[in-house]
């Protein structure tokens, strides 16, 4: 299939599908317990409409816009997510260059597969850094000096994720990292043999590199994995926060806010940002979606940029989003159907889609630009 004929994020969805193995798609599309979560993200944009106003100049109708003093083609970027090598090899280079030439941000998993330093070095002036605090502070600590000398421009904290969740797609395929090479998996193996081959001839599974210095020497990529795995997810309190605040001198955002009272908190601890979010629904399947709760967070923290995430799947979602008080957005799973479609050229896709489709939206509804978007645009049914 060539890559022109994806016409939206539905379609480049059941693409990403039908090449890959059915665990690792369910692992994708997948989310806690009944994923009312998942479908909930989703159907928060259904309760909003756009208000044309006509007789408007719509010539120079742009998606540019600015945030944390710097300027970026479009008000969206990619949300970090984990093992994108799954999908294809070396997938957090392929999306980190495909997010530098789109001039949008992009932020690095704490569960990538490649280092801060390569993905500093593919994407100098995009690539951001998501930590997942370890048990061990003094990894978290050598972490964040990483991405500090590798120059990262913001570092993202993840706080959502207390918990193991109960993913039950994952249950029943028995999924695991790597994945298993059970009966089913080979069948369904030799049915997509392109990304048999792939993951084959890159190794299997890859190391994950940014974690390899702290685990012991000679560990394989299984082992790393689950090195990593085990010091995951450090029970965090704001006492953390205040140390990143300190170790980190950019930007500091929170991810996983949607609580008015921690929204508060965080601008007192002197963070910069917050990235409204449920974790796609992977986490807790009873979470609100972050569109629900991005009015009480703006007015808990009126000072603090606050971003959103969960449930973009077109270019009038962003426009929504940003007509309600959002200052931009970050999509995870649109960009990774475009990576397991075509690799780079498909993530490249999915971000032209969304800004096309944005495009399109701000001229029929009159609005030019992202500072003419405001509630005035948005009607509640």
């Amino acid at each position: 299939m060539r890559i022109e004929q994806p016409v939206n994020i539905a379609d480049l969805r059941r693409a990403a599908l039908q090449r890959l193995p059915w665990i690792i798609g369910d692992w994708l599309d997948g989310g806690s317990e009944d994923e009312r979560a998942v479908r909930r993200n989703l159907a928060q944009f259904e309760r909003f409409r756009l208000v044309p106003r006509y007789l408007v100049d719509i010539t120079g109708a742009s998606t540019g816009t600015s945030l944390f003093g710097r300027g970026y083609a479009c008000p969206f970027g990619i949300a970090p997510t984990g093992y994108p090598c799954i999908f294809r090899p070396q997938g957090d280079l392929l999306l980190a260059r495909a997010a530098a030439a789109a001039d949008i941000p992009f932020i690095m998993s704490g569960a990538a597969t490649a280092t801060v330093e390569a993905v500093g070095a593919a994407a100098p002036d995009h690539a951001w850094f998501q930590l997942y605090a370890a048990k061990d502070e003094g990894i978290t600590r050598d972490m964040i000096a990483r991405a500090v000398a590798a120059g990262r421009p913001a570092l993202v904290v993840t706080v959502d994720v207390p918990a193991d969740p109960k993913r039950e797609r994952d249950i029943r395929n028995g999924f695991d990292m790597p994945p298993p090479m059970g009966p089913r998996l080979v069948l369904d193996g030799l049915v997509h043999p392109q990304w048999t081959w792939r993951y084959l001839a890159a190794g299997g599974l890859p190391t994950m590199a940014n974690w390899a210095p702290y685990a012991p020497k000679g560990m394989d990529a299984v082992g790393v994995a689950r090195f990593a795995s085990d010091k995951f997810h450090a029970t965090l309190s704001w006492r953390h926060v205040e140390a990143f605040r300190a170790q980190w001198p950019g930007t500091l955002i929170l991810k996983g806010i949607m609580d008015a009272g921690d929204a508060r908190r965080a601008a007192e601890a002197g963070v910069d940002g917050l990235i409204v979010s449920n974790h796609g629904g992977r986490q807790g399947d009873r979470l609100p979606a972050a569109l629900e709760v991005v009015p009480r967070i703006l007015d808990a923290a009126p000072n603090l940029t606050v971003m959103m995430d969960g449930g973009i799947r077109r270019g009038a979602d962003i426009v929504t989003a940003l007509a309600l008080g959002a200052r931009f957005v970050f999509v995870g799973r649109a960009t990774l159907f475009g990576l397991a479609t075509a690799g780079q050229a498909g993530v490249a896709h999915a971000i032209a889609i969304l800004k096309d489709e944005m495009l399109v939206t701000m001229r029929q509804i009159g609005r030019p630009t992202i500072a003419s978007l405001g509630p005035d645009a948005v009607l509640t049914t």
